[in-house]
């Protein structure tokens, strides 16, 4: 399997996390960038980011057409069958990326994982099932639709968890964000929902609220 290329940003002072944010069905890793600043993260917090690009694949939804995606999706309806062999091959990539940011230094219990939407999920589905213990799980405009099949790791079952969701999501309702959270409260994840007035975006007040919520996971992680 080919590793996944991806970029990376550092914040002022030397790296001593990370966190590891997936993008939705058709961007790419430059599609966050942009929001690092509007975290207002405190200049010595010391985060890297690294923003995976998906690989290009043929997605049944959109007719067929190739895009950067994390698996395929068939249909939006509950009856639409779940690409698990397209998901856990891209939780085995990030895998890849969280072994390699911890060969950089980087203790994995420094390490954040984060997705939008499509990559919402396999960033839920990694940050579970991976076997060492993690610092938490962001969860944007998304959903997460295989709590029975994923293979979770008791030593990330109190993982540290924000899930938020627009209440204009025409996309990614907001009430499937409502059952992400209560999965992971399920599972045993210390989580928190958190609702915005906005559709499939992320918007100013959110991404303060996640800036904050990520600099109070990695101190007392």
């Amino acid at each position: 399997m080919k590793p996944l290329e991806y970029i990376e940003f550092e914040t002022k002072a030397p790296a001593k996390a990370c966190v590891i944010w997936l993008h939705g069905l058709g961007a790419d890793g430059y599609d966050f960038q942009p929001v690092v600043p509007a975290l207002e993260l405190d200049d010595d917090v010391g985060i890297k980011f690294v923003f995976p690009h998906a690989p290009h694949m043929s997605v049944t939804i959109n007719n067929g057409a190739i895009m950067p995606a994390w698996y395929d999706i068939s249909g939006l309806d509950k009856t639409a069958k779940i690409d698990l062999t397209g998901i856990r091959q891209s939780v085995q990539q990030i895998y890849h990326i969280i072994h390699k940011v911890n060969s950089t230094g980087i203790p994995f219990s420094k390490i954040i994982i984060a997705g939008f939407s499509q990559g919402g999920l396999i960033a839920t589905e990694a940050a579970l099932s991976f076997h060492r213990p993690l610092a938490g799980l962001l969860s944007i405009s998304s959903y997460f639709p295989t709590p029975q099949w994923t293979l979770i790791k008791n030593c990330n079952r109190n993982l540290s968890a924000l899930v938020c969701h627009g209440t204009h999501d025409d996309m990614v309702n907001h009430n499937l964000g409502k059952k992400t959270y209560e999965s992971l409260t399920r599972i045993g994840c210390d989580a928190e929902f958190k609702t915005y007035s906005t559709g499939h975006n992320v918007i100013k007040e959110e991404l303060v609220d996640i800036g904050t919520w990520m600099c109070k996971t990695l101190i007392t992680r």
